[in-house]
């Protein structure tokens, strides 16, 4: 079996932008969503109304850039959370009250998953989770290169 590869443009992959063919609805043009602390901004930048292909896709990663610099977020295009689930307000830490710890999640610059646990019957509640968010803020800083 004959492997083909694709040389890689331009046009391939751009992070919260999404390219929309749907010929029914003579439809073509790039949609952004940027999502930030639980909010999403969009907009459709159409083919047409842009001049072409690639005008309308440099006009998305522009409005991108610009709403992420308006919001305060970070620009990089590796994946960012920010809203947390874990009922401590702080993603990436989670009280485990079975074990009596609070569990770090982060992902390592290799995509991979990394994980540690700080005791709270060794250090105390307060003092275990203020150790917690110092791993989590540290491994997100290693991660993004900053």
């Amino acid at each position: 079996m004959a492997e083909t590869f694709k040389k890689k443009t331009v046009l391939d992959k751009h992070k919260d932008i999404a390219r929309i063919d749907q010929e029914a609805k003579r439809t073509h043009g790039w949609y952004v969503r940027v999502r930030y602390l639980g909010k999403t901004h969009s907009k459709f930048f159409s083919d047409r109304k842009c001049g072409g292909r690639y005008s309308s896709l440099l006009s998305a990663i522009a409005w991108r850039d610009n709403i992420e610099r308006q919001l305060g977020k970070i620009r990089t295009n590796k994946h960012m959370v920010t809203v947390g689930h874990s009922g401590t307000g702080v993603v990436g830490v989670r009280l485990n009250d079975d074990k009596n710890r609070y569990e770090v999640s982060w992902v390592t610059p290799l995509g991979r998953q990394g994980k540690t646990s700080v005791s709270i019957a060794r250090h105390g509640k307060k003092k275990a989770f203020e150790q917690a968010c110092a791993i989590r803020q540290e491994k997100e800083r290693i991660r993004l290169g900053y």
